[in-house]
């Protein structure tokens, strides 16, 4: 997740970051390298362009930018350590709206439902889970990759906010990464005050319910409502009739292996009956189990092919399924249809 103090224009619908979310990367490079200029330039980038606030630059270079800023400053965890000092008005209006919000669990609600307005190619979205509330967020497109340090930069930056806007020595329970542990993962853990698992199916932050429910403050409705209705300006409304497929396959990115995703479940959460959610899949030329397997073949050929692959108990749970077997399973389902991740040996 990007800061944006500048939000103005309203964001296209490829998937684009504002360009002023790089300046404080860019200043991170200029105090420890010369080459900053020579490293936008790599990636199709010029300095002047961060000085516009209209600008948007693709995502994929803001991703893969990040990473090669953590090489050449010699920051493996460059992303969270940044994040430790980031405050509301890094995210313009949004992040204002995160800081007026009466509590924890509304700050995140309204931080998903307005990620689009600051960058593209995101999913976003809370649930309960074993009794803990949970934010998660990912970057949808797989080619992404690698793109660690955005994920820890979001989740820290999450984080601190809650820190800064709500209690200052809060602590989440357990934080969630999607990539591999890396050697300094104990430099993460005292970020984040919590323990990391790694390997998982999104980055999520597990927090206390009761936490999260905590009033802290009473909520301006009137100043609210302006804030929404100006964020809502920022981003593309969906046209009448919008695929419903987009929709689904951004809530099995957040629920896959935490909770069932069934017709019921998802129909729910779109505000629509079964019926009705079955009917304009089929309409669009899919189903949810189409669309399920679908990502679980995404990410089965990230985790088996990746050369540190996790056990394959591991790939099984995040996958959604109860064990290995159900997993060798589909694995060789998908070989027979011509349709299948990297060969596990």
């Amino acid at each position: 997740m990007a800061v944006a103090p500048h939000l103005i224009s309203r964001m296209p619908a490829v998937a684009s970051i504002r360009a002023s979310v790089l300046i404080p990367l860019v200043q991170q490079i200029d105090k420890r390298s010369g080459k900053t200029d020579l490293l936008l330039a790599s990636h199709g980038i010029l300095r002047s362009q961060l000085e516009d606030p209209y600008a948007v630059l693709p995502m994929a270079r803001y991703v893969a930018l990040f990473e090669d800023a953590a090489t050449i400053t010699g920051e493996p965890a460059l992303g969270a350590r940044m994040a430790t000092g980031f405050t509301p008005a890094d995210l313009g209006p949004i992040g204002m709206l995160f800081a007026l919000s009466p509590n924890i669990r509304s700050a995140f609600e309204r931080l998903s439902k307005y990620v689009n307005a600051l960058q593209g190619a995101t999913s976003s979205g809370v649930f309960e889970e074993n009794g803990d509330f949970v934010w998660s967020y990912r970057i949808v497109d797989p080619s992404m990759w690698p793109r660690r340090q955005d994920s820890e930069f979001t989740i820290a930056a999450s984080c601190q906010l809650v820190r800064s806007c709500f209690r200052r020595g809060w602590r989440p329970i357990e934080i969630q990464l999607e990539h591999h542990a890396p050697r300094d993962a104990g430099v993460l853990e005292r970020i984040y005050g919590a323990p990391v698992l790694f390997g998982q199916s999104g980055n999520r932050i597990v927090m206390n319910k009761a936490d999260a429910d905590r009033v802290h403050r009473s909520e301006d409705k009137s100043l609210i409502e302006i804030l929404e209705r100006h964020i809502g300006d920022l981003v593309d409304e969906p046209a009448a009739g919008e695929a419903v497929k987009e929709k689904v396959q951004a809530l099995i990115g957040i629920y896959l292996g935490r909770k069932p995703i069934t017709v019921a479940i998802l129909a729910a959460e779109l505000k629509m009956s079964p019926r009705s959610l079955q009917r304009r899949l089929s309409e669009e030329g899919v189903s949810l189990r189409d669309l399920v397997r679908q990502h679980r073949q995404t990410l089965a050929a990230h985790y088996l092919g990746d050369r540190h692959a996790a056990p394959m108990s591991e790939v099984a749970r995040v996958l959604g399924y109860a064990d290995n077997t159900v997993l060798w399973r589909a694995l060789r389902s998908w070989e027979k249809k011509g349709n299948h991740p990297p060969s596990i040996g």
